[in-house]
């Protein structure tokens, strides 16, 4: 059994609840909007990351791509920023994960998973402030779990 946290739009803030349930995850992937490459190296402290380059983040991910296509523990999982970004044929994939919209969204298309895990970072408006851990399986089966993060957890 693997645990992947899934997080996007940090925007340069690492709440203390996130970090604890991340400290318990194989991987972290983030999807974007992560605005200082110190929000990286702190992850990168819990476990091996997979990130992409989100709208907010400009002149400093030079080595950060728009898009991942990736082996997770024998699920093959698409990652960007966008969801305008994302391939018109998702069926190779699994799952894809996106954000930019601070809400979270979970759906089905065909086989594949589509999840935005909302923004764990600064609250926008009256948004949930959320996060996502997949529980991996060895058969490769797996479930998703939305994390709502109180909003008065701040560094």
């Amino acid at each position: 059994m693997k645990t992947i946290g899934i997080i996007s739009d940090t925007h340069n803030l690492l709440r203390p609840a996130v970090l604890a349930r991340l400290s318990a995850c194989d991987m972290i992937l983030h999807g974007g909007d992560i605005s200082r490459p110190q929000v990286l190296a702190e992850l990168r402290k819990l476990a091996p990351v997979q990130a992409v380059r989100g709208n907010n983040d400009r002149d400093w991910p030079e080595d950060l791509p728009y898009t991942l296509d990736l082996d997770v523990y024998g699920l093959r999982v698409f990652m960007t920023h966008k969801k305008s970004d994302l391939p018109a044929d998702l069926s190779p994939y699994d799952m894809v994960i996106f954000g930019h919209s601070h809400k979270y969204d979970l759906k089905k298309q065909g086989d594949t998973v589509l999840l935005n895990p909302g923004s764990c970072g600064p609250r926008r408006f009256s948004q949930p402030i959320t996060m996502a851990v997949m529980v991996l399986q060895e058969d490769g089966n797996f479930t998703i779990e939305r994390i709502d993060i109180p909003h008065e957890d701040r560094k």
